[in-house]
């Protein structure tokens, strides 16, 4: 089904997108939809949130170790990869949901627990810094002339990761680093 609905994105605004066409498009039955998905709204918080987990399993490891610009990097080759998918998802009204299920899943993998006296708080940390990416990456996809994404990267590592970082951001930074090396050494 998610397959019927990337195919439509590409072509529709999400919002112009009857389950009827995800049905024919996906070569389902309607009933058959129904006993996965709540309505199409929840089809596309599942294609959402597993590219965002994508996303976040290929950059975060890079982030933790404090080079902001192969994390770009590593994040704009993701999304050039996809760079259909993406447009739809961030110009087609999935931004909000993409944007909030990033949130959720930065918090889940971060930590959501806010540590005594941080400042700046993770609360506000974690949206500023994803509304700074998705902002970029829709400018981005966004452009007539194509603009290469290392450029794109250095934009994202010069606005929105070393900032963050060097504003006090180091203690989500190094909470992250940590659970990372436990899950290393768990899995070795």
């Amino acid at each position: 089904m998610t397959e019927g609905l990337l195919a439509l994105l590409e072509e529709t605004a999400f919002e112009q997108i009857t389950i009827q066409d995800i049905v024919q498009r996906a070569g389902i039955g309607y009933a058959t939809f129904f006993r996965h998905f709540a309505d199409k709204q929840a089809l596309l918080e599942r294609l959402a949130a597993d590219e965002i987990r994508g996303l976040i399993d290929l950059t975060l490891p890079v982030l933790a170790s404090v080079d902001a610009r192969a994390s770009a990097l590593a994040l704009c080759a993701y999304i050039e990869a996809r760079r259909t998918l993406w447009s739809a998802l961030l110009t087609g009204g999935a931004a909000a949901i993409l944007r909030e299920e990033f949130i959720r899943q930065t918090n889940l993998v971060g930590g959501a627990v806010e540590e005594e006296g941080a400042w700046p708080p993770r609360d506000l940390i974690v949206p500023f810094a994803i509304g700074g990416v998705l902002d970029i990456l829709t400018w981005w996809l966004r452009q007539d002339a194509p603009v290469d994404q290392e450029r794109v990267a250095v934009l994202l590592a010069d606005l929105v990761i070393a900032p963050l970082v060097s504003s006090g951001g180091k203690q989500p930074m190094e909470r992250l680093r940590r659970k990372l090396d436990g899950k290393a050494r768990a899995a070795g």
